[in-house]
């Protein structure tokens, strides 16, 4: 294959919060095609398919929640290892939002179209709901009907009140059943923000307890089959139909340790491979149109309003950063440095400057009480040397150490209330006060970092955390012996976080505990154990 021509350096122009609906116009024109196709010679769709296999086996979602609306998401696939196993035909799907679980009281229903070019998911803009409720939906077409799913709307513009979501990330599918998933699916909860590594195109680690469905993905049908083996897992399907989710992606959703057009082991075609990616990702979470891949260009960035409450502003530190310094000869990616220029250099850009002045103009027209910075990874510096050397990880925000100046140095001189800052990435839980300058002990905390464990994929031995950590004054709490997720509690008077934790990942029933509490108060900056 040659290499396309792409512009990777230009996120999609889109609009913040679009929320066009395209359900109608796109019913239609499926329907047309219908009855174009016999003069045509070929099918072109179906209007009423029989199936002889559930064509709901990857379930049901919803994301993106607006005061009078959501994104409703399935994806018809009745031998969902087999690239769905539909004809290559748009199906017309009808879907119902009602008050009640029974659907007895109807608030919403209308047509949608499940379209070949995106493996048949189906993304519907739901709008005209009431604010800061509770809602049921379901899908159907032929004569099946999807599970029921529960979503909720954001609180109307002027609300405070309380806000609880969790988060999580990086749930290496061989590595450990999602018993995580099952109990954040018990939790009292208004959201999930899951923030990358949702698949991992890999395999790796040790004491698998499961297996994927085939070889390490590069083209689209492949990418579907590894999101479908994932997503047939029914913890993760029951923590998608409890909740709104909001999402963001890493690195193995494509290629471990990718940066912008650039793959570790520097595929010349590597842009075909994230096009398969990015759209294989767009087709499997509840996104708005806004977010439809242009070939390997795709916005995942934005933010999401929740009343007066809280401000979440999801990022994509992957798509536009500059190239990881100092790399190992022959290769991309992440390499552990000490002395390194490059690394150093200020030009150097995690989010990408359009990305990156997008993130401080929503952070200055904020009145929001809380700010919530959604990310990827640790964002603390953390030197992986212990002793009179250092050593810094350049996948990760020390290897972008200008990029995270210049973002919390805007954050202190806007004075932004409340800034929180969440990632995971790094297979452990964090607890740090972020500060404008890691090497002076007199540079005061401009905001709080709490970063999550991962849902399932292995981490560091707690010796060697425990290790960074006595180098890392800033750091309040760190470990990584447990898999699990973080819930946070937003009220107008403080942020109570709690850090939940398995006792095993490789045990499907296994039990769950919360390890730590914190709490971080309004107008100060820093957590504080509970």
């Amino acid at each position: 294959m040659s290499r396309k021509n792409y512009d990777v350096n230009r996120p999609h122009q889109v609009i913040d919060e679009m929320s066009e609906n395209l359900d109608r116009r796109t019913f239609l024109r499926a329907l047309g095609a219908c009855a174009l196709a016999p003069a045509a010679g070929s099918v072109s769709c179906a209007t009423a398919p029989r199936f002889t296999a559930d064509p709901f086996t990857l379930g049901v979602a919803s994301g993106s929640p607006l005061p009078d609306g959501v994104v409703l998401w399935t994806r018809l696939a009745p031998d969902p290892l087999a690239d769905g196993g539909l004809d290559p035909i748009a199906i017309p799907v009808r879907w119902e939002v009602a008050m009640d679980e029974s659907f007895r009281k109807i608030a919403r229903r209308g047509n949608a179209v499940a379209e070949p070019a995106f493996g048949h998911s189906v993304h519907v803009e739901v709008d005209g709901l009431e604010p800061d409720r509770w809602y049921f939906y379901r899908f159907l077409v032929g004569d099946a009907v999807s599970p029921v799913g529960r979503t909720r709307t954001a609180p109307p513009p002027d609300a405070l009140g309380r806000w609880r979501f969790a988060f999580a990330s990086c749930q290496q599918y061989e590595q450990g059943f999602y018993a995580a998933h099952r109990h954040m699916a018990a939790e009292e909860l208004d959201l999930v923000v899951f923030l990358g590594d949702y698949t991992y195109e890999s395999s790796w680690g040790k004491k698998h307890v499961r297996k994927h469905e085939g070889p390490e993905p590069y083209t689209l049908a492949q990418y579907r089959n590894r999101y479908a083996r994932y997503k047939t897992d029914p913890d993760l399907q029951r923590c998608h139909a409890s909740f709104p989710w909001i999402v963001t992606w890493d690195d193995h959703e494509v290629d471990n340790d990718y940066a912008n057009d650039r793959s570790e082991d520097l595929d010349p075609d590597f842009l075909v491979r994230r096009a398969a990616a990015y759209q294989a990702f767009y087709e499997h979470m509840p996104l708005r149109a806004a977010s439809r891949p242009q070939g390997p260009s795709m916005r995942i960035y934005g933010r999401h309003d929740f009343g007066r409450l809280a401000r979440f502003y999801v990022l994509d530190d992957r798509q536009y950063r500059t190239h990881q310094a100092c790399p190992r000869p022959g290769r991309g990616g992440s390499n552990r440095v000490d002395e390194c220029d490059e690394r150093l250099d200020e030009d150097r850009t995690m989010l990408g400057f359009e990305q990156e002045a997008w993130l401080g103009q929503r952070l200055a027209d904020s009145g929001a009480r809380w700010n919530v910075i959604a990310q990827q990874t640790l964002m603390a510096q953390v030197d992986r040397a212990p002793g009179p050397e250092k050593g810094y990880w350049t996948d990760g925000w020390d290897g972008y150490p200008a990029a995270r100046r210049r973002l919390l140095t805007e954050i202190a001189k806007r004075k932004v209330a409340n800034p929180l800052v969440i990632g995971g990435d790094v297979h452990a839980y964090w607890v740090c006060d972020l500060v404008t300058d890691f090497d002076d002990s007199n540079s005061p905390v401009v905001a709080t970092e709490i970063c999550g464990t991962s849902i399932s994929s292995q981490g560091a031995s707690q010796k060697r955390i425990e290790s960074w950590r006595a180098e890392a004054p800033h750091a309040k709490y760190a470990r990584s012996d447990r898999r699990g997720y973080t819930t946070v509690e937003l009220n107008g008077r403080q942020a109570r976080v709690r850090l939940r934790a398995i006792d095993s990942e490789k045990d499907a029933n296994s039990k769950i505990r919360t390890i730590a509490t914190f709490l971080v108060a309004d107008g100060k900056a820093g957590a504080e154990r509970d």
